[in-house]
């Protein structure tokens, strides 16, 4: 794994303090805080696809966090979600969001945890170069919103 320079405004934002959202019906109220401020300039970044350049728009934000609440919820079958976290449940501005089929150890300590699978910002973010290989699937699921 790759990050940004250390004194980038992103990477220092991305190595910050972050909390899970650990229940599914904190995950749905979060998400109508987010949607509260979709126009907030968030920048939607899955990792291992170009850097956004510029931030989307609300309506792209809205559809976004609808297709991976969906995801999630399929694809993550616990009776808890924890694969979610942001560094404020009421003013968030960087969430990072786990993907369900690669989530190595991001629970606890680990010298290398793996990257999230989708990170949304109102920094504009730098590349994190996963070394994983990003599945096709994934990368038509992500292309496939944005068309």
């Amino acid at each position: 794994m790759q990050l940004a320079p250390i004194d980038d405004p992103f990477y220092i934002a991305f190595r910050g303090r972050f909390t899970s959202l650990l229940r599914w019906d904190e995950l749905s109220a979060f998400w109508d805080t987010v949607r509260k401020n979709a126009s907030a300039g968030w920048h939607v970044y899955a990792i291992g696809e170009a850097v956004p350049a510029q931030p989307s728009t609300a309506e792209q934000v809205n559809n976004f966090l609808d297709k991976i609440d969906a995801l999630l919820r399929k694809e993550h079958q616990e009776n808890y979600c924890g694969i979610v976290y942001t560094d404020s449940n009421s003013q968030p501005s960087m969430i990072k969001i786990y993907d369900p089929n690669n989530l190595g150890a991001q629970c606890g300590f680990s010298a290398n945890p793996p990257l999230p699978g989708w990170v949304m910002s109102v920094t504009p973010p730098a590349t994190l170069e996963n070394n994983a290989h990003l599945p096709e699937g994934r990368r038509r699921w992500w292309r496939k919103l944005w068309d």
